[in-house]
């Protein structure tokens, strides 16, 4: 039995569905579907030079790989890549060659430096080790009940603050990507981005099919969005995902993040969604402890490592 790697390929659905249902099975925290991966693909910034590769094995996929360039971040020459192998077809090599075959991609590209998220385990670290990699920053996946757990009770905004969903902006929703911008601007990790491009951001973000707008929790004061927490639902498998929870600069320490996220997670739970997972890096610690409130519980670990090329 032979294993080789290729891109994947947008016109065939089998590859997208195949894609999606390797990473679910070794990253079951983050909402995918086949939909999702061929948006991506075919939807993210150029200037990224974005591509997905798969490991097959006579027919089967059994490996996926994402590669491609921070080209948002001010800091250039940083490019990333994410391998992950089914869970039941490891130590056939896939995970080497998809490793070589983005790596090769990325360097063609010009990177200098390489960041891949790797799951906190003993196995997993020693093959990013043996091939290079460093450890950096890491994150926790959390997970929440949302068929049985029980949450905090709904609050009543602010005087000033009212609650509305990101629906409420499908018209122009410009003034949610300012938002995002500010609040990912100054979210902690390896590589800083910078968001400038509001047509690019209505193309990956706005339009992503997971993206839930009617589920996106906004508050609203002084007439504009001012705090966030953004969903990404897998409506097939019930789960509910927070993609980004964000408050704008001068209006922080309101508790306006927490109040736009439990009224997200209630209109999940009525919506009949039964899992909610959310992603911190481990040194966001206002964060963590919102999470917590919640009653979140970490189900796993990530540690990105890096490589100098070169």
């Amino acid at each position: 039995m032979t294993v080789i790697v290729r891109e994947l390929r947008p016109g065939v659905r089998a590859d997208a569905a195949g894609f999606a249902e390797v990473r679910s099975l070794a990253l079951p925290y983050i909402p995918q579907t086949p939909d999702s991966v061929l948006h991506q693909l075919t939807h993210s910034h150029p200037d990224a030079r974005f591509r997905q590769f798969v490991a097959e094995e006579d027919g089967e996929i059994i490996g996926t790989a994402q590669a491609g360039l921070a080209h948002d971040s001010p800091r250039p020459g940083q490019g990333y890549l994410n391998v992950y192998t089914h869970p039941g077809r490891t130590r056939r090599g896939a995970g080497s060659l998809l490793v070589r075959t983005a790596e090769e991609y990325l360097a063609g590209l010009g990177a200098t430096r390489l960041f891949s998220w790797v799951p906190d385990e003993p196995a997993h670290r020693a093959f990013a080790e043996r091939r290079g990699y460093r450890p950096s920053r890491s994150a926790h996946f959390l997970r929440l009940d949302l068929a049985h757990g029980t949450l905090p009770p709904r609050q009543d905004p602010p005087p000033g603050v009212e609650l509305r969903t990101a629906a409420d902006y499908a018209g122009d929703p410009r003034p949610l990507f300012e938002l995002d911008a500010e609040a990912t601007a100054d979210e902690p990790g390896d590589i800083g981005a910078r968001f400038t491009d509001f047509e690019a951001w209505v193309e990956e973000t706005w339009k992503d099919p997971l993206f839930d707008p009617e589920l996106t929790s906004v508050a609203v004061a002084d007439g504009r969005p001012v705090a966030f927490s953004a969903a990404r639902t897998d409506r097939a498998r019930r789960r509910y995902g927070s993609a980004m929870t964000g408050t704008a600069r001068a209006f922080r320490g309101r508790g306006l993040a927490r109040l736009a996220k439990n009224d997200s997670l209630h209109r999940a739970r009525a919506a009949g969604y039964t899992e909610a997972f959310t992603g911190n890096d481990t040194g966001n610690g206002p964060m963590l402890a919102i999470n917590t409130w919640f009653g979140y519980q970490i189900c796993a670990t990530e540690v990105r490592h890096v490589r100098e090329l070169g």
